[in-house]
């Protein structure tokens, strides 16, 4: 039990204008930090052309989805979908040719 405490580590984030506290794997805790910080940024952009305008609320999630949209175009980059239908029949062929 003491070592899976070692892979813990309790850190707290400031996102926007809130400390959160969280136990996080210790391998991920750069992860956590840069997240925090791609989500703080992100709000401020959008606080900064939209407060007063639009609820705080609005601008969270207007924040949200231009992070989810980031996330969802690096998806898209990484999809070795196609790669692997191509060496399928290229092994396919290559083996057909040994035989």
């Amino acid at each position: 039990m003491a070592e899976v405490n070692k892979e813990k580590l309790h850190i707290r984030l400031h996102v926007y204008d809130e400390e959160i506290e969280v136990t996080v794997n210790r391998d991920d805790e750069a992860y956590y930090r840069a997240a925090a910080k791609l989500i703080t940024d992100r709000y401020n952009a959008y606080a900064r052309a939209y407060k007063g305008r639009k609820s705080d609320h609005t601008i969270a999630l207007m924040s949200l989805i231009d992070i989810a949209l980031m996330y969802q175009r690096e998806h898209g980059k990484n999809d070795t979908t196609p790669y692997n239908d191509i060496l399928s029949r290229l092994t396919s062929e290559i083996e057909s040719a040994l035989k």
